[in-house]
């Protein structure tokens, strides 16, 4: 059954379109681009190219208690040119596809087995809300030991923002901070439970300048594959490649591995 989106919702959805409009350069729309008075493409540019209504839409963006079929969203996401992660997030607060992800404290015991089978490739399991759950030697090695670190410490945030050897050791610390931060938000609105995602904020909202400031934001974006480099106190400084893969039936988990970034080949050498 569909569910109508809260107020909260109504006013994140609002000031997330809002946002992403205001990014967006006429000229990214074959669009003319003459003075304005506010910078991105004007609210009836987005409303004739999704194909609505200019009153539907400023209601829209206003957070009014509207209903947006799944095809109109479709159409505002290709305007506003939403990747997949921004896309899904748009539909999240509308309520027009029901939450996917459901917190899940118990990886299943091939799950647990493969993260340790894959040792000396280091390795963890995480759940949607970045709390590490399971994890193998060789990421210890390269990060912390997660087993002298009391549980409800275990996740990815609180390392990077309240725990300094670990915050220390990644040389692009605020691009990849501000990702993880993203990354949450995307999470928290497609959970079923807020209330987990909703305590770990105001948390680290609480010790967290940074991360109080950055939470706001309207960013969004999924965590599957990247690059991150290192600066290690015993190792050096390493640059890996890192990819996040999900156990079918299990959504909510991550199983993520580092390696070492690939050399590029010159074929034509």
């Amino acid at each position: 059954m569909l569910k109508r989106p809260t107020a909260e919702q109504r006013r994140m959805l609002g000031t997330f379109l809002a946002t992403k409009r205001g990014r967006l350069q006429p000229s990214d729309l074959g669009l003319p681009s003459g003075p304005r008075r506010t910078p991105g493409l004007r609210r009836e540019e987005v409303a004739v190219l999704a194909g609505v209504s200019i009153s539907w839409y400023t209601w829209l963006e206003q957070g009014r208690d509207i209903q947006a079929s799944g095809d109109t969203l479709r159409r505002v996401s290709d305007v506003l040119h939403l990747d997949q992660v921004e896309a899904a997030y748009l539909c999240a607060l509308s309520s027009r596809e029901l939450p996917t992800f459901r917190a899940n404290e118990h990886p299943t015991d091939a799950v647990v087995a493969l993260v340790r089978a894959m040792d000396p490739i280091p390795s963890y399991v995480r759940n949607s809300r970045l709390d590490i759950l399971v994890w193998n030697d060789a990421i210890t090695n390269l990060f912390v030991d997660y087993a002298k670190i009391p549980p409800h410490e275990r996740n990815t945030l609180r390392l990077l923002f309240l725990h300094q050897p670990y915050r220390s050791l990644i040389l692009d610390w605020e691009q990849m901070a501000r990702g993880m931060v993203s990354t949450l938000r995307a999470a928290r609105a497609k959970a079923v439970d807020k209330a987990p995602f909703d305590e770990l904020v105001e948390s680290l909202s609480s010790v967290s300048p940074e991360f109080r400031e950055w939470w706001p934001d309207v960013d969004v974006r999924g965590f599957h594959e990247g690059c991150k480099r290192l600066r290690h106190p015993t190792l050096g400084r390493l640059d890996l490649t890192y990819i996040c893969l999900a156990p079918e039936g299990q959504p909510d988990l991550t199983v993520t591995a580092y390696m070492p970034r690939p050399v590029s080949l010159d074929l034509e050498r």
